[in-house]
């Protein structure tokens, strides 16, 4: 009952942590293991486990497309892109596999190469297909159509096969324009709105405030303005708080009259 229940979900969850339920792209065979190419593989970790198809029509052929990211492309072991004759009943050609797959990547593109397909009967001298998988970046689709461009084919060798589609995989990361000023004034400002409604809510609800004292730390706030206030006018102020002696009035109190002094004994008489 519920003991298998967790037993399964425990064992789906490892199965998950090991990658055998997890998209991966390291099914592709690098050869040689290149870990600039293994990159530039990771970027397309999105298209994992999908088939993505396309089709050509003319009065003499009709095929259809299947190509798969590190997996069997319509279900054929070790396939990542194959070709289906729609008019005849054949067997899929197999075009490349993706154990043998090559990863070059630009600023926006990838392209991805299958190798070691189904040898040519009668073209290319007889080599082996191969096929060319550009991915161009384009943000608002995860994973476009895919497109035939080609089958180049009228050669001695080195013969293939290209294809084209659109993903937003590819492109790259979007740089923050902020600077670091910005951004250190942006999460000031996010701590401060937090502290005020925060605290807030905390003295009006929880403690009971009312008025003013319902602003976080309200005491202590006060003081520090006054402090400030103290400190500014110390600083900015020129006016000397003290005034020279030399500029003080003369008190009268306690001052006694000097008696008037009379000079009339001077006068002749």
């Amino acid at each position: 009952g519920g003991s298998f229940l967790v037993w399964t979900v425990a064992f789906q969850l490892v199965l998950c942590v090991t990658g055998v339920y997890g998209e991966s792209t390291k099914a592709c065979k690098l050869s040689p293991e290149s870990p600039s190419e293994r990159k530039v593989l990771e970027q397309l970790a999105p298209l994992v486990g999908k088939n993505f198809t396309a089709e050509t029509k003319n009065a003499n052929e009709s095929y259809k497309y299947v190509f798969q990211l590190c997996g069997n492309a319509g279900g054929v072991k070790n396939a990542g892109l194959i070709q289906v004759d729609t008019k005849q009943a054949q067997n899929p050609t197999v075009i490349g596999k993706y154990t043998s797959t090559q990863a070059i990547g630009g600023s926006d593109w990838v392209m991805l190469i299958y190798r070691d397909g189904e040898s040519y009967t009668s073209h290319c001298n007889k080599e082996k297909r191969k096929a060319i998988v550009m991915i161009s970046c384009v943000r608002n689709i995860e994973a476009g159509k895919l497109e035939v461009v080609l089958e180049d084919r009228e050669r001695q060798e080195d013969c293939f096969y290209l294809f084209e589609m659109d993903s937003s995989a590819v492109c790259p990361a979007i740089e923050s324009k902020l600077s670091t000023g910005s951004i250190i004034l942006i999460i000031g400002f996010c701590l401060l709105a937090v502290y005020l409604v925060g605290g807030f809510l905390y003295q009006r609800l929880i403690v009971g405030a009312k008025g003013m004292e319902q602003f976080p730390n309200y005491a202590f706030w006060v003081e520090f303005g006054n402090l400030a206030a103290d400190g500014c006018d110390f600083v900015c102020r020129s006016r000397n708080r003290e005034e020279s002696p030399a500029y003080r009035g003369v008190a009268t109190e306690g001052v006694q009259e000097e008696p008037e002094e009379r000079d009339d004994h001077l006068l002749p008489m």
